[in-house]
């Protein structure tokens, strides 16, 4: 049967063609998962891949030289000196597709950005961020921070040392609140901080004692009051014990967990608060470590009400006076998970 091409089925070729085409391009950027996958040109032509940048923090910006936001450069080079031997960067995308406000060559506009503003950090070749001929990296980094075309001039996405973009900013967002956000990133401690998860998935691998015996020390250097210190520690390492608690229990209570921390505090019910903060302090060091945690208090019930399992506790050797309030999973994760939203309209702060 012979196929004849009418207007009509040539209409519905063409629309499957391009229906074709933009599945191809998602399927391209999916493949790509972070900014280090993509390849650049410099201001003298020469490809650059972003993998050089690998475990650094990043701005990345499409510039003007002659936008009402051009100036800004003047907040942007302070940024770049303050924080740039914590591994921090900018990257610098000139781009003359709003208002044509940035004309002439590369070399032109780093002349001019080096005569007026003193810049340091790297500027690239002219790009389009937008469009059909829009860059890939900016298809990409568009897609991850939600969607939706560059607005304006100076457009910023900060990525983080994972090479995964962590928020957009537009033009008229305050320097003061990138430098917040950055931060988190760029100090060593916040960003343990905010990196920390709790892990519910291990790896079938020991944790080394002197990395446990770290941990603890970080642990009991947390404040008390009246540097009481009213808690004790025991460290679970043996993984016959875990093993056959589990099998009393008949469940698995510590995710796979090869070892645990195990932390106790007065029947009299103080020296929770004082528990609290030497908790804290073990489970960001255990992150630190490269090892994860989970702060668990289910288990304890179980272990305190099923006869089966007091083996475990005399194991423990906690004294008559102390109850075990909490234990820690500890181990090397098998999971990364998400972070999960956090309600900051629970803060106010009083000035």
């Amino acid at each position: 049967m012979a196929f004849i091409i009418t207007n009509k089925n040539y209409m519905i070729m063409k629309r499957m063609i391009c229906c074709l085409m933009a599945m191809m391009g998602v399927l391209t950027l999916s493949a790509q998962s972070s900014v280090y996958d993509f390849t650049v040109k410099d201001d003298a032509g020469k490809d650059v891949s972003l993998a050089e940048y690998k475990g650094k923090v990043l701005l990345i910006v499409n510039t003007a030289t002659r936008c009402g936001f051009t100036p800004q450069y003047k907040d942007l080079e302070p940024l770049y000196q303050k924080y740039h031997a914590q591994g921090f960067e900018i990257l610098d995308f000139p781009c003359n597709q709003f208002g044509q406000q940035a004309p002439g060559t590369i070399q032109e506009i780093h002349q001019f950005c080096t005569a007026n503003f003193d810049i340091h950090f790297p500027q690239f070749d002219k790009i389009d961020v937008n469009g059909e001929k829009a860059h890939p990296l900016y298809t990409w980094l568009k897609a991850q921070a939600g969607g939706g075309d560059i607005k304006w001039n100076f457009t910023k996405f900060l990525v983080g040392r994972d090479g995964k973009v962590i928020k957009r900013y537009e033009s008229r967002d305050q320097i003061a609140t990138i430098e917040a956000d950055m931060q988190m990133e760029v100090n060593p401690v916040l960003s343990n901080m905010m990196a920390r998860r709790s892990i519910r998935k291990y790896l079938d691998k020991p944790v080394e004692h002197a990395k446990l015996e770290a941990i603890v020390k970080c642990g009991i250097n947390a404040p008390s009051g009246m540097n009481a210190q009213p808690w004790i520690v025991r460290v679970v390492e043996d993984q016959k014990l875990i093993a056959d608690v589990n099998e009393a229990a008949d469940r698995s209570l510590f995710y796979g967990a090869p070892a645990l921390i195990c932390v106790c505090t007065p029947t009299n019910g103080s020296g929770q608060l004082d528990a609290g903060l030497l908790g804290e302090n073990m489970m960001l060091a255990a992150q630190s470590l490269g090892l994860g945690t989970c702060c668990l208090g289910g288990p304890v019930r179980m272990l305190v009400s099923n006869e089966k399992c007091k083996f475990f506790l005399d194991r423990l050797d906690i004294p008559a006076d102390y109850k075990l309030n909490y234990i820690l999973s500890i181990g090397y994760p098998d999971e990364q998970p998400a972070a999960k939203p956090r309600d900051a309209s629970k803060v106010k702060y009083i000035k």
